[in-house]
């Protein structure tokens, strides 16, 4: 059998031992033309996102890449949006059905295994596919502090101190491994640094977990530019 016999099929491996339809949800990812960066620092946890709008007809305010998930998570979708959506919903379903039986909200780190468990059935049932996604979980953790997690369509997810999705991917990490500093700006330095760009406040957005109530939020633009200009200056 040829590649492209192996490919047609999710749940049919490869003699190399691989499974095509998962690799191109990778490659869905790699190809968004988005990049997203998380940081983890010592009291909160930051991910930063390209804002892009591809028609000027479209309401800018509509268009993001930052989704809430309970009032203390957040996260940053990477790839294919109506598939981001699919999973947010899900991802919220789960969250509320947890406080639900439990009575606290879920977290981050509970949340992650769980979507990266409905990630992993994906790719073993014939009747679904996987998701072109990546998703960074950020939130606090009551005894854990500051959390950050990414999870992949192969259902594997793992927690970073910094980490990066999408296009310029592993050019956004190596730089992240080299440099330290304040978390937002190590961020927005990374962005702008793999993509050689001078960003304006409407062409970013950043969310954060609030560090006194651990509150999840989308910074507005002129906060965004406020961190900016504070990065310009130390340049």
């Amino acid at each position: 059998m040829s590649r492209t016999s192996y490919d047609r099929y999710l749940t049919v491996f490869s003699p190399e031992g691989r499974l095509y339809q998962v690799e191109y949800a990778f490659k869905a990812i790699s190809g968004s033309a988005h990049t997203a960066v998380a940081v983890r620092g010592k009291d909160t946890s930051i991910v930063i996102t390209q804002r892009k709008v591809p028609d000027k007809l479209l309401d800018a305010s509509t268009v993001t890449h930052l989704f809430s998930i309970t009032p203390t998570i957040g996260c940053v979708m990477t790839g294919l949006i109506a598939d981001a959506r699919a999973q947010i919903a899900r991802a919220r379903a789960e969250a509320a059905e947890f406080r639900y039986k439990y009575g606290y909200e879920i977290t981050p780190d509970a949340l992650a295994r769980r979507i990266a468990n409905i990630n992993q059935v994906y790719t073993q049932r014939a009747a679904m596919r996987p998701l072109g996604i990546s998703m960074i979980i950020i939130g606090l953790d009551a005894e854990y502090g500051p959390q950050c997690f990414k999870l992949d369509p192969a259902g594997y997810f793992v927690g970073f101190h910094a980490t990066a999705a999408g296009q310029k991917q592993q050019e956004a990490m190596n730089h992240l491994e080299k440099n330290r500093a304040e978390v937002i700006e190590m961020a927005i330095e990374a962005m702008s640094t793999v993509h050689a760009t001078d960003y304006k406040p409407g062409e970013i957005e950043i969310g954060i977990p609030e560090k006194t109530k651990g509150k999840w939020r989308v910074m507005g633009e002129a906060e965004i530019e406020e961190h900016l200009l504070a990065y310009a200056e130390k340049d």
